[in-house]
């Protein structure tokens, strides 16, 4: 079987397809009225041009008098003549003006009256006249004017041809084309010697190979599942972050089982005219039932997969339903023996349509989360299987410095550091890069910024309440780095990252982080004695913190037990409760932010020593590394050890 996939037949077909066995083209029938139109201008077009030259043919000759004529001819000033019948061409052996107007001209027409009775002969012999049997205005032949006149034919043609190879196979006004419906993405063909997708190229995500290890096993041996009478679920669809894999794992269940693969995005179904989506995706499963044993994956299903009858639309006919509907059919129809496949990707399960994720349709929700440490570190290890590595670095300290990163964002990381090192005209990546590159993707790249040394003395006290708080709250996040080097939008940055993974917070650590996304405004309050606008994206993040330790997460004893602001509603919380409850909820989180923010100032005000060595050594430095930060505070780090003995 060859993993090359083929051209699509046809410009209808929005997927891409992987390890299909090559097909013969089929006729382009659907091309047969654009071909006749294109005949039919061409004719048009020749009719028009050669009209148009046997009519402008007759040459820029002027017309002069018969009596201007005759004057010439007794003047001796004519050279030859050419007539047929009563018309007359000619040539005059010097230029002369045309007295009835115009430039001057040396051929000429005349018409000789049928009344005139003068001694045209005799004169025209007396005055050497030579009187020719060709004309002296030579016009072209039939052959020429219908060889010229094929020119804006062949002209059309190559625009024609031009357009159609611009815009896609449907040309100008095909369905593919820049006025028809939109090109749809040319298939995936994978070069020569390129090896498929298979697990060995998935890491970090071992509990989920194992769910999809059935559907590759049902692929490879189906004969064993229809002899027990077994069914292969008909669908599979994999729920999780950006970035986690999804698509990378539906691949290499094509790839390890070795059948075709046919994606597509669903938004690539729905077009502006009603029934498109629907004859797409009936096409697109008829051709896996053509090669099946087959896969199908479908990303981004959310697009067309939402809650019907939620108002989106004046009827239940628009193109999105139409084509979820066809899906569901389509699911519906499979008998369970004809080998194909449907897994499915989205980021928002919750809000899918009851009827996908039914039995019978999708019967399996696969979770891809985010990988833990150890699976950072495998994942690590592929995306730097190609790049040469310096000795020194160690990738499972660099796992454990990126938690809740997913592998996008790892295969991000290792290409930065890459860049880095190209950057510097080094042989290899070495420990430093990828620090480096780190800092850049968790906290933006460096700005040249210089600030007054004012409002560098100001950021140097908030970044050091930050790390200092956060060093002395007991299970906070270890402090990484101290930085008052500007980076993104912020002046200066405090990174702090568990030593393990955390997947229950307890309310000691939510007061905590609580407490140290305060004490840059904290530091600052008692320094300065007033707040300046620099604490934005922390006031950001202690109000979701403290929102959710109230309203969701059943840590405030007035609001009680309950979730009463559901996470997909914060926005527009008002509906998702009555208003006295909504009061509530606002007394409880000023509060608990009071408390924090009174427990920060109050910290400050003990440990003001440490306070200002951190923010003179930062004035001095810019950035702090974790054991610099901790020895110029004087704080050991037991939290964080304690952390690292627990994993």
């Amino acid at each position: 079987m060859s993993d090359a996939a083929p051209r699509r037949d046809g410009p209808d077909r929005p997927w891409r397809t992987e390890g299909t066995p090559e097909e013969t083209p089929r006729r382009p029938g659907g091309r047969r009225m654009r071909w006749w139109g294109l005949l039919v201008t061409a004719v048009v077009v020749f009719l028009l041009a050669y009209v148009g030259l046997t009519y402008f043919n007759r040459g820029n000759e002027p017309t002069v008098s018969y009596t201007e004529f005759s004057r010439q001819v007794d003047a001796g000033n004519v050279a030859r003549i050419y007539s047929k019948g009563d018309a007359i061409q000619g040539e005059l052996k010097t230029a002369r003006a045309n007295p009835d107007g115009g430039a001057r001209y040396t051929k000429f027409r005349t018409q000789r009256p049928a009344f005139a009775q003068d001694r045209l002969w005799q004169s025209l012999s007396s005055h050497g006249v030579t009187v020719t049997a060709q004309p002296v205005v030579q016009e072209r032949s039939l052959l020429s004017n219908l060889l010229i006149s094929l020119i804006p034919i062949a002209v059309l043609v190559a625009l024609w041809i031009f357009i159609a190879r611009r815009f896609g196979p449907g040309g100008l006004g095909g369905p593919g084309g820049m006025l028809g419906r939109k090109t749809p993405p040319k298939p995936v063909e994978l070069r020569p010697g390129t090896q498929r997708t298979t697990f060995a190229d998935v890491a970090g995500i071992d509990e989920v190979k194992g769910e999809l290890d059935d559907v590759v096993d049902f692929l490879e041996h189906p004969d064993a599942y229809r002899r027990m009478g077994a069914k292969m679920p008909r669908g599979v669809l994999l729920a999780g972050p950006p970035g986690t894999g999804k698509t990378l794992l539906a691949r290499a269940v094509a790839g390890e089982a070795g059948v075709p693969f046919f994606s597509a995005s669903a938004s690539e179904f729905i077009e502006m005219i009603v029934g498109v989506g629907a004859s797409r995706v009936r096409e697109l499963f008829a051709e896996a039932r053509k090669v099946a044993p087959s896969i199908i994956f479908i990303d981004e299903i959310d697009t067309i997969g939402r809650v019907r009858g939620g108002g989106a639309s004046v009827s239940g006919h628009d193109e999105r339903e139409q084509t979820l509907n066809q899906i569901l059919t389509e699911m519906d129809g499979f008998s369970g023996s004809e080998g194909v496949v449907v897994i499915a990707a989205t980021n928002r399960a919750d809000i899918l349509d009851p009827a996908l994720t039914r039995p019978g349709r999708f019967d399996r929700v696969v979770n891809v989360s985010p990988p833990d440490r150890a699976g950072r570190e495998s994942i690590l290890a592929i995306h730097t299987r190609h790049i040469p590595l310096d000795p020194d670095v160690d990738l499972a300290q660099v796992a454990r410095t990126t938690p809740g990163m997913t592998g996008a964002d790892l295969a991000n990381l290792a290409n930065e550091a890459a860049l880095l090192a190209v950057k510097r005209k080094q042989e290899t990546v070495t420990q430093s890069d990828l620090s480096e590159a780190l800092e850049k993707v968790q906290l933006g790249a460096e700005r040249p910024l210089v600030m007054p040394e004012e409002d560098r003395r100001r950021t140097a006290y908030h970044e050091s309440g930050h790390a200092l708080l956060g060093m002395l709250q007991p299970g906070a996040d270890p402090v990484r780095k101290v930085t008052i080097v500007p980076r993104g939008r912020a002046l200066g940055v405090t990174l702090s990252t568990p030593e393990s993974e955390r997947y229950a917070h307890s309310e000691e650590y939510l007061r905590g982080r609580i407490i140290g996304a305060l004490g840059g405004m904290a530091a600052e309050y008692v320094v300065y004695g007033v707040v300046t606008t620099g604490s934005e994206s922390d006031l950001e993040q202690v109000t979701n913190i403290a929102r959710g330790m109230v309203a969701r997460w059943g840590m405030s004893e007035r609001v009680g037990r309950l979730s009463a602001l559901p996470s997909d509603a914060q926005q527009a919380y008002g509906l998702s409760a009555a208003p006295r409850t909504l009061d509530v909820i606002d007394d409880e989180m000023r509060r608990l932010v009071e408390e924090c923010y009174d427990e920060a100032c109050h910290k400050l005000r003990v440990h003001r020593r440490q306070l200002d060595a951190l923010t003179e050594s930062l004035l001095e430095n810019e950035t702090l590394e974790e054991a610099d930060a901790y020895r110029i505070a004087g704080i050991p780090r037991t939290n964080a050890k304690k952390d690292a003995d627990t994993t």
